[in-house]
Formats: structure tokens, C-alpha cells, sequence
């Protein structure tokens, strides 16, 4: 929904990208600028912490595709249509933009009856009333226009917000508190759900402008140890030669900080092994755990263990592993 700033930010500008960039490019260009001035990268830098909430309303905006078409329209007729009044400005003169229009102080009776929520909304691609506001501004804050120019003052109404922000996969494994930023400037507190995917919206009820709504755009980083899979938390467990060969019971760690206990059985790596229920919560049922195990051989063998392992070569039967490799691949 619009900002009262869409006519005046260049949101394409403030992600280096030009107007017609995919949804890749202005991808890209997000993931590369939020690294590089996220708060938690820049402590008690308030300019890094200014240009991250300009690149994440940005973003916001533009990865959303009705989003970026309504902005898109403000900055091809908005700023235009708003130039008409007053020869350029709010000030006197003749406006002339539409017929029936004697001045901005009024549109004359006689004329062609334009309704200003009409203009408004045709302008903006949307309706003017109501408690969504186009391009900031509503038939309210002019006052009341009709023939007698600007009326008393009116209160505006809430407004739905937006915003994004980034957080861990740990983060989305257990839920998180974190702070957002307002198009304005201001801050708050969101609550994340335990579970949440990249690219889902937690809306928060009464925390955006003016008491409006805020809803927020969540992004969540990629891990050097976990992944994702659905609801599936995906990890890739060391384990030794002796435990690959003999089978071993293997505990590894969660994103909580918890542990689980995972039975290996003989030759059973690269198989994963399933935790059920231990993976990402979701309503439908939570996801499992699946871990791969991996083997980390031995390095630096003294001259004792090479020998032992050299006639552990060939005492053991020594097949070629990848003999129906071919076949497979068909």
C-alpha cells in the first residue's frame, strides 16, 4: 500500500537498479546492500541504519508486484498531475489540469463536477477514500473541496504499513523478537513465529502509521550447518570411519540448542536419518529432522596405522562402488 513518500523516493535508485530490472536483478541488488549495511553489521552507525531502511522499503516495495505497479504509476502520472495545481505548486493561479477546475481553492460549480475522491483515484490507480490513502493523501487532508476551498482540519486516518526485515535460520527455527523500522523513521518490536519461510509477512495489529496496521516482510539468511526443505530441517553430520563401518548412535545439534540422538547403522552413510517432528513448526504438522551423514577420514596416519590400514585394504572385499554408476544415470 502507498506511503505518503512514493512520490518523492526513487526506490529503484536507492537499490542501484534501473526501472525495468527483473525480479532477480532487484533481488540481488537487495541481498547485496542489506549485508552490507545491516544494524547488526554496523553498530551505532545511524547512517548505515538510515540507508537500511531505505534499501529494505525499497525492496518491499518493489519485490511486490501489485506494489510496484502502483508505485510505478505515481511516478509516471502523480508527480505530474500534482504539478498542475497552481502552475506547479500548492500556491495560487489557474489550474487547468482538469475541466471545471477555476483554482486549487476550489472547483467551481458550474463546471464539469469533478469529485476529488475520483481524481484522486483515477490518478492513482486507486480509490482516494477511505482508510487507504494514495501516493499520502485522501480526499480528507485537502479539507473538503467544493467551492469553498480548504475546510477545517481533519485527522488522518490509519494507515496500513510496510517494512521488511531479515533474520537467521535459527531464528526461524525458534521464533524471534526483533526490531523493524517504520517508513518514518520510527521503530518497533515484531514478534516472528517459530517456523516462518522466507518471504512471508507477519502482519502486526496497530503498529504501523497513525495506528494502522504494519506488515512485515520477513527474509531469512541462508546457514552454514542447516538448511531448509519445506517444513524439513536438513543438516550434514560428520562421522568417523570406525562409526560408519560398525554403526554407532550420533548426537547432533538443533538450532535451539538442543540435541538429538540418531541410531547409524552399519554402511549406512549417505542414507539420511529422520528425526520426525524436529524440524521447522508449521500448523499443518511440524517437520522432521534429516540428517546425511558424511565421513571424515583419517589424516596423518603413522607409519603403524598405515600399515594396518594398508593391509585392512586387502583383506577387505573392495568392489567398485561406482560399477552401475552409468546405468543409473540413464
Amino acid at each position: 500500500m502507498a506511503s505518503e513518500n512514493w512520490l518523492t523516493d526513487d526506490f529503484y535508485k536507492a537499490l542501484g537498479v534501473s526501472e525495468d530490472a527483473s525480479e532477480s536483478d532487484i533481488k540481488k541488488a537487495y541481498r547485496k546492500l542489506s549485508r552490507k549495511y545491516h544494524p547488526d553489521l554496523n553498530p551505532d552507525d545511524k547512517q548505515a541504519e538510515k540507508k537500511f531502511k531505505e534499501i529494505s522499503e525499497a525492496y518491499d516495495v518493489l519485490s511486490d508486484k501489485k506494489q510496484r505497479e502502483e508505485y510505478d504509476q505515481i511516478r509516471r502520472y502523480g508527480a505530474a498531475g500534482m504539478g498542475g495545481f497552481g502552475g506547479g505548486g500548492f500556491g495560487g493561479g489557474s489550474y487547468t489540469g482538469y475541466p471545471g477546475a477555476d483554482a486549487f481553492g476550489g472547483f467551481s460549480n458550474g463546471g464539469a463536477g469533478i469529485n476529488i475522491d475520483d481524481l484522486l483515484g483515477g490518478l492513482f490507480g486507486g480509490s482516494a477514500g477511505g482508510s487507504r490513502r494514495s501516493a499520502g493523501f485522501t480526499s480528507a487532508d485537502f479539507g473538503g473541496m467544493g467551492g469553498g476551498g480548504f475546510g477545517g482540519a481533519q485527522h488522518a486516518a490509519p494507515e496500513e504499513s510496510t517494512t521488511s526485515t531479515r533474520i537467521s535460520l535459527a531464528q526461524a527455527y525458534t521464533g524471534a523478537t526483533v526490531t523493524v523500522f517504520l517508513p518514518d523513521g520510527s521503530h518497533t518490536e515484531a514478534r516472528i513465529p517459530a517456523g516462518i519461510k522466507d518471504g512471508q509477512k507477519v502482519r502486526l495489529r496497530g503498529k504501523g502509521l497513525r495506528g494502522g496496521d504494519l506488515k512485515v516482510t520477513v527474509r531469512v539468511s541462508d546457514d552454514s550447518v542447516y538448511s531448509r526443505e519445506g517444513n524439513n530441517l536438513v543438516m550434514r553430520a560428520p562421522v568417523t570411519l570406525a562409526e560408519a563401518v560398525d554403526g554407532a548412535v550420533i548426537e547432533v545439534p538443533l538450532p535451539d540448542a538442543s540435541t538429538v540422538k540418531l541410531r547409524l547403522a552399519p554402511g549406512q552413510v549417505g542414507r539420511r536419518l529422520r528425526a520426525k517432528g524436529r524440524g521447522f513448526k508449521a500448523k499443518g504438522g511440524d517437520g522432521d529432522l534429516l540428517v546425511i551423514p558424511e565421513i571424515v577420514l583419517p589424516t596423518k596416519l603413522s607409519a603403524e596405522a598405515q600399515e594396518a590400514f594398508d593391509k585392512f585394504v586387502k583383506l577387505a572385499p573392495q568392489e567398485n562402488p561406482r560399477k552401475d554408476l552409468l546405468k543409473k544415470a540413464k
